[in-house]
C-alpha cells in the first residue's frame, strides 16, 4: 500500500509518497497555484504517477487558512456576543502598537462593531445562569443580518467556557436562519477564559472557515473522483493530524499546518540519529520557519499571533521571517540594502524563471554566486535563466555603485541569513537557551543552502541535513499521528485541592479523546494522553505550561514541578501558593511510521562527484567540486568547498566545513 504527505507552500506544493512494500520514499515538487490550490495537489500526484485506489493514507498540510488572514481576505464575518461586550475585539488589550507613535492605529478587528450584534443573555464565570438566553430575540436579531448565499457567524458569549449551553442553543438557531452558513461557537473553538483571545480566537475561525470548507470538500470530491476511498486527514498547528471533517468546524487549528509537518520530521529524524536538542531552520520560497526543540519535546503554546491577530489554539512554538527564497532585495529611502519581507512568490517567482520579474531575489542572488547549478531546474521543473538573475541584480546595484553585481549578491545573501539568525536568536537566546547546545536542522528548498551561513554566525558547529529537505514537511504530515487537543478552564487553588479531584477531571477530558479517536478509527492499544496544566503563583496575571506525567502523585510534587518550571523560564521561584487556571489534554493515536527507515534510495555505480564550478564565497570564486547526493556512499566524506546537489534542494559546503554521510541517508556538517 502507498501512504501519501502533501504540503502546500507559498511557491511549491511538495509530495512525498512511501511503499510500505518496498519500503522506498519517492518526492515530488509543482508550483503552487494560489489561485486554485487543489490543482497543484492533484499536479504533484499526477508527476509522481499516485494511483489514489493503491493509497492507504492521504495527509495534507495546508497554507489557505494562513494566507487568507495574512492577505485579508476571509468571509464576512458576524458576531453575536452578550449584551454589553460588543467591544470586546475593538478595545483588544489596549496595547499601542508603537510606542512612542502616539498617532498610530491598531489593527482593525476582524469584526467591526457594526457586525457586533448583542444578545440578552448572562452567565456568571462558574457558569451559573445570570440572565437567561432570549431565543425570541436572537431569531429577531438575525434578520438585521443581509441574506447572501455564503457568510459566517461567531457566536461569543461571556464565561461560555464554563456553561456551553446558551452559545450551543444560539447556533442552532443561527444554522435553521441561516442555511449554508459557517457558525462556530467560542465554546468549541477555545473554552478557555479570557475574552478577548477567546473572541478573537473564533472570529477567525469564522473568517477562514468558508473558504477552507470550500477548499477541503472540493479537495475531498476530487480524490474520490480518482479513486481514494479513505479518510483524508490534515495536519494541524499542534503537530498532529485530524480528520477532514473536523478541519472544516476547527480551520484555525491548521494555522501552522505546513510548519507543523517540519517539526514532526525533524524529531523522528533526530532521534533515528541521536540528536536531541535541534533548531530546525525551514527555508522555503517566501519565509523561513524556525523551532527550538530540546530533548526532542515539541514546544506547545498557547499564546501565539498570526499576523496581529491572537490565536490561542494549541501550536507548536514557531517563529516565522519574511526570508525566503523568494524574498524580494530593495534599497530603502537612505539606500540601504534590505531583503523580504515582500516575496516574488510562484507567480511571477524571481527574475530567473523567465517569467517576468525584474527585481532580483535571494535564488537570484545564489544563482549569480554559482550556488545553483546554472544548467539546472528548480524543484527537478523549473529552468532557470543566469543571466536574467545577473541583471536584476546589476538594476538593482545601480543605487551602489561601488559594489559590483557579485559582491551585491553576496550581500543579499547575508542580510537573508542575519534575519534568520535574528529569528533564531528569539527563540533561543532571548529564552535562556545557548545555540550551540543544539544541532541546526536545515530543510525546505533553501534550507541547507545557507545553513552553515546560519551556523557559522551562531556558533552552531553540527548540521544534519536529512533525506530530502525540499519534502520534508510534507514527509512530517506523512509520519504525524492522529492528536486531538482539549483545554478547560477551572480555577483551583492547589493547596485546598484534593490531587484527585485533578486527576479526575483529566480522566472526563480523556474519555471524550477516547471517543473522538475511535471514531477516527484508532484502536485502542495505540492511545496516548499527555497531560498539562496552566498554573501561576496567587496574584500572577499569566499563567506556565507544567506537565502532568505519571510520576506527580501529590500537590506537593506538582507544586515543586510548577516552581522549578518558573525558575527555568524566569530565574527564580516561591514558596508562595499556587493555583490551577487551565487543564489541558493531547489525545494521541500513534500510527504506523516507515520500517525500516527510510534510506536516501541511492543510485549504484557512477561516481557521486558531477564535476566542478566556481562559486564565490567570502569575496571571491573558487573552484568548488560539486555531488550528486544520491550517489554518495554512507560514512563518505565531502569536504568543504563542495555544493551537494538533489532534487527538491542544495546543500553548500563552505571552505572550512565538512559533511559526512550518515548510515540513515543523512548527513552531518561539521567545522573541519
Amino acid at each position: 500500500m502507498i501512504w501519501v504527505g502533501v504540503d502546500v507552500g507559498g511557491t511549491f506544493t511538495d509530495a512525498v509518497i512511501y511503499d510500505t512494500s518496498s519500503h522506498l520514499l519517492d518526492y515530488g515538487k509543482a508550483p503552487s497555484t494560489p489561485d486554485e490550490p487543489a490543482r497543484a495537489v492533484l499536479e504533484v500526484l499526477d508527476a509522481l504517477a499516485v494511483k489514489l485506489g493503491d493509497v492507504e493514507r492521504f495527509i495534507h498540510g495546508v497554507t489557505i487558512g494562513t494566507n487568507a488572514i495574512l492577505e485579508r481576505n476571509g468571509a464576512e464575518v458576524w458576531m453575536l456576543t452578550t449584551a454589553g461586550f460588543r467591544d470586546v475585539l475593538e478595545i483588544a488589550r489596549t496595547n499601542r502598537p508603537v510606542l512612542y507613535n502616539i498617532k498610530t492605529l491598531k489593527t482593525p478587528p476582524l469584526v467591526p462593531r457594526t457586525r457586533a450584534l448583542e444578545v440578552n443573555e448572562r452567565l456568571m464565570f462558574d457558569g451559573s445562569v445570570r440572565v437567561p438566553l432570549d431565543e425570541k430575540q436572537v431569531r429577531k436579531i438575525l434578520k438585521r443580518i443581509p441574506r447572501s448565499p455564503r457568510g459566517a457567524v461567531a457566536v461569543c458569549f461571556l464565561h461560555s467556557y464554563a456553561n456551553p449551553e446558551n452559545e450551543r442553543v444560539t447556533a442552532r438557531i443561527v444554522k435553521e436562519k441561516l442555511p449554508g452558513w459557517f457558525v462556530c461557537t467560542s465554546s468549541e473553538v477555545l473554552p478557555k477564559f479570557r475574552e478577548y483571545e477567546r473572541f478573537s480566537t473564533t472570529a477567525l475561525n469564522a473568517y477562514i472557515g468558508p473558504l477552507m470548507e470550500g477548499y477541503l470538500s472540493g479537495l475531498q470530491r476530487e480524490l474520490a473522483g480518482r479513486g481514494y476511498r479513505r479518510e483524508v486527514f490534515i495536519m494541524t498547528s499542534s503537530g498532529g493530524v485530524t480528520s477532514l471533517d473536523r478541519a472544516k468546524g476547527l480551520p484555525v487549528s491548521t494555522v501552522l499546518s505546513g510548519p507543523a509537518g517540519g517539526v514532526a520530521a525533524a524529531v523522528h529524524r533526530g532521534s533515528l540519529v541521536g540528536l536531541k536538542n535541534l533548531i530546525t531552520c525551514d527555508m522555503g520560497g517566501t519565509s523561513t520557519d524556525v523551532c527550538l526543540i530540546q530533548g526532542l519535546q515539541v514546544p506547545i503554546s498557547n499564546e501565539q499571533r498570526i499576523g496581529e491577530y491572537p490565536n490561542h489554539t494549541p501550536q507548536i512554538e514557531i517563529n516565522s521571517v519574511g526570508a525566503g527564497g523568494g524574498s524580494i532585495a530593495w534599497l530603502d529611502a537612505g539606500d540601504i540594502l534590505m531583503v523580504g519581507p515582500r516575496s516574488a512568490g510562484a507567480h511571477p517567482g524571481p527574475a530567473c524563471y523567465g517569467l517576468g520579474a525584474e527585481e532580483p531575489t535571494v535564488t537570484d542572488a545564489n544563482l549569480v554566486l554559482g550556488r545553483l547549478d546554472p544548467e539546472g531546474r528548480l524543484g527537478g521543473r523549473i529552468a532557470l535563466n543566469q543571466n536574467l538573475a545577473r541583471a536584476a541584480v546589476r538594476r538593482l546595484g545601480e543605487g551602489l555603485p561601488e559594489l559590483d553585481e557579485f559582491a551585491l549578491a553576496e550581500g543579499i545573501v547575508r542580510i537573508a541569513v542575519a534575519r534568520m539568525v535574528s529569528a533564531i536568536k528569539q527563540i533561543s537566546i532571548a529564552k535562556g537557551f545557548d545555540p550551540r547546545d543544539f544541532a541546526l536542522l536545515p530543510y525546505g528548498g533553501a534550507g541547507p543552502m545557507h545553513a552553515a551561513f546560519i551556523a557559522e554566525e551562531l556558533e552552531i558547529s553540527r548540521i544534519l541535513v536529512p533525506v530530502g529537505p525540499g519534502n520534508f514537511a510534507a514527509f512530517g504530515a506523512l509520519i504525524s499521528d492522529i492528536r486531538h487537543d482539549y483545554i478547560r478552564t477551572r480555577t483551583l487553588l492547589t493547596r485546598r485541592v484534593k490531587f484527585g479531584d485533578i486527576v479526575s477531571q483529566f480522566r472526563a477530558m480523556e474519555e471524550e479523546g477516547r471517543e473522538n479517536l475511535l471514531r477516527e478509527g484508532v484502536a485502542g492499544r495505540n492511545f496516548l494522553f499527555l497531560r498539562s496544566l496552566g498554573m501561576r503563583y496567587l496574584g500572577q496575571s499569566w499563567e506556565l505550561k507544567v506537565d502532568l506525567p505519571s510520576s506527580i502523585r501529590s500537590i506537593a510534587q506538582l507544586e515543586r514541578r510548577f516552581s522549578a518550571v518558573h525558575e527555568g523560564r524566569f530565574g527564580h521561584s516561591s514558596e508562595e501558593g499556587t493555583e490551577i487556571v487551565n487543564f489541558h489534554l493531547a489525545a494521541i493515536g500513534r500510527v504506523g511510521k516507515p520500517e525500516p527507515p527510510p534510506l536516501a534510495n541511492p543510485r549504484s555505480g557512477g561516481s557521486a562527484k558531477s564535476g566542478e564550478r566556481s562559486v564565490y564565497f567570502s569575496g571571491r570564486f573558487r573552484r568548488t567540486a560539486v555531488y550528486e547526493r544520491a550517489r554518495l556512499k554512507p560514512k563518505g566524506r565531502v569536504p568543504g568547498p563542495a555544493i551537494i546537489e538533489e532534487t527538491g534542494s542544495t546543500t553548500v559546503v563552505p571552505p572550512g566545513w565538512q559533511a559526512r554521510v550518515l548510515p540513515s541517508g543523512e548527513f552531518l556538517l561539521e567545522r573541519k
